[in-house]
């Protein structure tokens, strides 16, 4: 299910909440920084599981919040790494998984403090960073659509 649904209107803005987004084929999501600017498969729109991010507060003794790792959208009861290279449903909207959404040294970055290095970080987030897909056709997403299919 959908949890949480984040834009960020430029490179670098904070993160903006939406309780709907409007999606277009093969150009992500209207009203996000890389919006159109896709140049290679599974830049259009990315996902992370809730229960990550909480997992890492937990492990960790932080409290980053929802928007925190940048991802678009956040999911609770869905595992992401089991879609790389399925499609899926989400309302009238296919998507199909691409890859994972593996941290870089950015996320690492950005969460570091004196509790936690932009190394351990990283690591924290390695395979568990989410799953980066192609919106494959037009439609609209809300907080609380829940996925369907994975075929």
């Amino acid at each position: 299910m959908i949890e949480a649904i984040y834009i960020a209107p430029e490179d670098g803005s904070e993160q903006v909440c939406l309780d709907a987004a409007d999606l277009v084929k093969g150009k992500g999501i209207v009203g996000d920084r890389y919006f159109g600017r896709i140049q290679a498969p599974g830049q259009s729109i990315s996902f992370i599981e809730q229960e990550e991010i909480e997992n890492y507060n937990r492990a960790h003794a932080q409290t980053i919040p929802l928007s925190a790792t940048r991802r678009n959208i956040i999911t609770k009861g869905i595992r992401l790494n089991d879609l790389v290279g399925k499609e899926f449903v989400i309302g009238d909207v296919r998507f199909i998984g691409i890859e994972l959404c593996e941290p870089c040294e950015t996320l690492g970055s950005q969460l570091a403090n004196e509790a936690i290095d932009k190394k351990d970080v990283v690591k924290a987030f390695l395979h568990k960073g989410g799953l980066r897909a192609e919106v494959l056709n037009d439609g609209q997403i809300r907080i609380g659509m829940k996925f369907e299919g994975s075929e």
